[in-house]
């Protein structure tokens, strides 16, 4: 594939964080052509993970979360088209048809367009809110401000997004409930023993957590909302948030000719089709690790911000990445800093290294087939940064317990 040159026109085809990144990064490499940035949002591009945490909290006005200001667009040329739904991709052409009918062509197509909240729906109610978004945040304040004090807020699901809502909660004065149908959070994307290390800190944060609790219905009046559960218990709540994770967008590409399974499959270079790429949520990409190469989708601010930095350079230089990535991802929830390296699976081998759940920190190494997968991490932030080696290149269990870099 040929370089980018003066003459190209790139569309990204999402407005967060891997479609600005990428706008930014083409521009920090000297791209002076036509860039075209269209998201379905009205909002400049900003950053979803504060809005659970300082935004919601109220530590952060939402203008803080901001990636874009006016100023900063204008200073980069970029062609901005927000509120505006896209629905077919051309391959041939490499143009893109939105909502109103209109169509803008390019001669390259970055698909940046991320997930969605997965929706959670039940009879009475219908879809219940969720936050994903900053509308979405604006919905959730406008239901807060009618509550009193100590009110009791339901949130549905007790994953990353969950956790640090009714963290967020509690520290506005709220009593969030956490209620989620598994046996604990996040046994399905942590597995089963670090699961258990982390299902005390709730409770010890004073937040009450309600497992194996399957959501039937939910009923709304005047009085607020009021949840009703398989086992036959019931909940009354001021407001009530899904966090029942994410889903892809994927329908407007079902006749692009593109290979869609769990995501977007593009080559090592990121690339899905001659002139068209994908990256950040949306992506599946091969990722070599010491388990041996896989193809992954990894939904991580860190492999949105890296994807697009790769894409920039690839495109512009021609080059491809020769070093493997690291993927990274943090938690901010119930008075902890939840911190996971690498992209283990739930099943893998896990063995605990420093500290323990009584002390409220701790460090523990995936590990499959005898090389480690992953390092996760619990209020250890040095620890798990000495441990980033560890996945640099194939590195064995045994030779990880011996060195302990955690320690130093």
């Amino acid at each position: 594939m040929s370089t980018l040159t003066s003459s190209d026109h790139v569309l990204v085809v999402g407005a967060g964080l891997a479609g600005w990144r990428l706008v930014e990064s083409l521009r920090n490499l000297g791209f002076d052509g036509e860039i075209t940035l269209i998201g379905d949002e009205a909002h400049l591009p900003y950053d979803r993970p504060p809005l659970s945490k300082q935004v919601l909290s109220g530590k952060w006005d939402v203008a803080k979360a901001s990636l874009a200001t006016h100023d900063h667009v204008t200073s980069l040329a970029a062609t901005m088209r927000l509120g505006a739904r896209v629905t077919h991709l051309d391959l041939a052409s490499t143009s893109i048809t939105l909502a109103d009918s209109s169509v803008v062509h390019g001669t390259r197509v970055a698909l940046a367009t991320g997930c969605r909240a997965r929706e959670l729906r039940v009879p009475s109610s219908g879809v219940l809110p969720s936050l994903r978004s900053r509308d979405d945040l604006e919905r959730l304040n406008a239901a807060l401000a009618y509550l009193a004090p100590k009110s009791t807020v339901a949130v549905v699901g007790g994953g990353f997004v969950g956790a640090e809502v009714a963290t967020s909660l509690s520290s506005r004065g709220f009593t969030p409930v956490v209620v989620e149908a598994a046996a604990r959070p996040l046994i399905g994307v942590l597995g089963e023993e670090v699961s258990r290390w982390l299902e005390r800190l709730a409770g010890d944060f004073g937040v009450e957590l309600r497992t194996n609790h399957q959501l039937e219905d939910v009923a709304t009046d005047g009085s607020g909302h009021h949840l009703s559960f398989g086992d036959g218990t019931t909940l009354d709540a001021g407001a009530i948030l899904a966090a029942v994770g994410s889903s892809l967008d994927l329908e407007w590409l079902s006749d692009s000719g593109l290979h869609l399974d769990n995501g977007v499959v593009v080559d090592n270079d990121l690339q899905a089709a001659p002139g068209v790429a994908a990256i950040g949520d949306v992506a599946r990409f091969p990722w070599s690790n010491a388990a041996g190469e896989e193809l992954v989708r990894i939904e991580h601010w860190q492999v949105a911000s890296d994807h697009a930095a790769q894409l920039a350079d690839f495109w512009m230089s021609g080059e491809s990445e020769t070093t493997s990535m690291v993927p990274y991802f943090w938690s901010d929830q119930y008075g902890k800093k939840l911190q996971l390296l690498g992209h283990p699976h739930p099943s893998d081998e896990v063995q605990r290294v420093s500290g323990s759940p009584d002390e409220g920190k701790w460090l523990a190494l995936y590990s499959r087939n005898s090389f480690v997968t992953g390092v996760v991490a619990l209020s250890q932030p040095r620890g798990l940064a000495l441990s980033r080696g560890l996945l640099e290149s194939p590195t064995l269990l045994d030779e990880a317990l011996s060195a302990a870099p955690w320690s130093s």
